[in-house]
């Protein structure tokens, strides 16, 4: 059996990932507060669009809306009793979508964190991560993705449930960690660290990097620490479009399309395999990443000062590899903006 995930990972030089999913969900309606999984059933629609809006703009693969399709996510919706049926749904429409486009697209299925803290800090053990993960991920894989991608986590504990709940399921998969802490994730983690931790896993991913994070310049950076590593594993950055404002009461991206097509050239010739947006990117960006990438060669790998001249300063002075003690603060999982 042919997946098209890994025929386009193994093909291309390049693969242009989907953007964001909240921002253009809220943009069609959704609100504060609202389950955008519940849409896959309710709004199904819309949940087309959202995918097409990524396809139309040249993405070899989207994420679907299902980021928050845990057990723990939906009872906050009093959703808890219909994992499967959910996600299930977004898969099924995500499929739907891609066997139309004309061109081999790839449907990878979003798995966000449990949005529960991890023992030994937390309370959530070991096997229920992995229990609800891999409820997620049959759901997913019964709607028909490619591939399952576990995003925006901050636990190394929460990291290694997802990947033995992906191997329950029989399913590839591609792993991504938020690093929005002075370069580290919130529970201390550093680039350096993740690229070991999936050379360390029995069920290691097809590709791992960092997503949503704190903007443009500073995702580069972590790009980049991974690639010191010297892994051969494919690199993903799904970095924001810029930097989150409030204008007229709305949180607003400042990225335009311009700096996000010069954001996935650096990310490329950072050692970036897959390159996408994360919250506040819409078509318009990806449509301008996808020229970006079609129509500029392959450069050197751009120092930290070429980095902050093309899309801004960092937000701190540490890319977080250079100091041995991180603050290790509890978090719950936010969704993908």
């Amino acid at each position: 059996m042919t997946n098209t995930f890994i025929e386009l990972l193994n093909s291309k030089d390049v693969l242009l990932a989907d953007g964001a999913t909240g921002t253009n969900l809220f943009n069609m309606g959704l609100q504060a507060g609202d389950a955008p999984e519940l849409w896959n059933v309710d709004e199904p629609a819309k949940i087309r669009a959202l995918y097409q809006g990524s396809v139309d703009a040249g993405s070899d693969l989207f994420l679907t809306n299902t980021f928050g399709g845990t057990t723990s996510r939906l009872k906050l919706h009093d959703a808890q009793s219909r994992v499967h049926e959910l996600n299930k749904a977004g898969a099924e429409l995500g499929r739907e979508v891609a066997d139309k486009a004309g061109r081999k697209i790839a449907v990878a299925g979003s798995v966000g964190p449990t949005g529960e803290i991890m023992q030994p800090v937390g309370e959530l053990s070991h096997a229920l991560a992995v229990e609800m993960f891999h409820e997620q991920a049959e759901g997913l894989k019964a709607g028909g993705v490619d591939v399952l991608w576990v995003e925006t986590i901050s636990a190394p504990e929460e990291f290694l449930a997802a990947a033995e709940a992906f191997a329950l399921a029989d399913m590839p998969w591609c792993g991504t960690m938020s690093f929005d802490t002075a370069g580290r994730t919130m529970m201390g983690v550093t680039s350096a660290a993740l690229a070991q931790l999936v050379e360390d896993i029995d069920n290691a991913p097809l590709a791992f990097g960092a997503n949503c994070g704190t903007g443009a310049s500073d995702i580069l950076r972590t790009v980049l620490g991974f690639a010191a590593q010297g892994t051969e594993r494919a690199i993903i950055s799904k970095g924001n479009a810029g930097i989150p404002k409030y204008v007229d009461g709305h949180i607003h991206y400042d990225g335009t399309p311009e700096l996000m097509g010069e954001y996935a050239v650096m990310a490329r010739n950072s050692g970036a395999k897959i390159i996408g947006g994360c919250c506040g990117t819409m078509p318009d960006h990806l449509r301008a990443m996808r020229e970006a990438l079609d129509t500029q060669p392959r450069g050197e790998r751009p120092a930290l000062e070429q980095i902050v001249e093309a899309l801004g300063p960092f937000s701190s002075a540490s890319d977080g590899t250079d100091d041995d003690a991180a603050p290790v603060r509890e978090r719950r999982g936010r969704r993908r903006s």
